[in-house]
């Protein structure tokens, strides 16, 4: 990963965010100061951030259906308080 070789044998995908990470960390006084470009890096490896989106989009996708759900069910009774 780190050696720049993906699966294929080609330049891997996350092998560019791996040299910005390890040229600043070779430059830096404070391991801090990469901490940005460590996300970056992190995230291309395991797509963890992509991942937690999706499920907050999905979970509201779920939760706006069964809202439309209740409300169509609800809606067509004569509902007396």
């Amino acid at each position: 990963m780190a050696s720049g070789w993906g699966i294929t044998g080609n330049k891997g995908r996350c092998y560019d965010f791996w040299m910005d990470f390890s040229d600043c960390m070779s430059r830096c006084r404070e391991p801090k100061d990469c901490a940005l470009l460590r996300e970056d890096y992190l995230e291309c490896l395991h797509h963890s951030k992509e991942f937690q989106r999706r499920n907050r989009v999905y979970k509201e996708e779920q939760r706006q259906l069964r809202a439309a759900a209740e409300k169509s069910k609800g809606g067509g009774e004569d509902v007396h308080h």
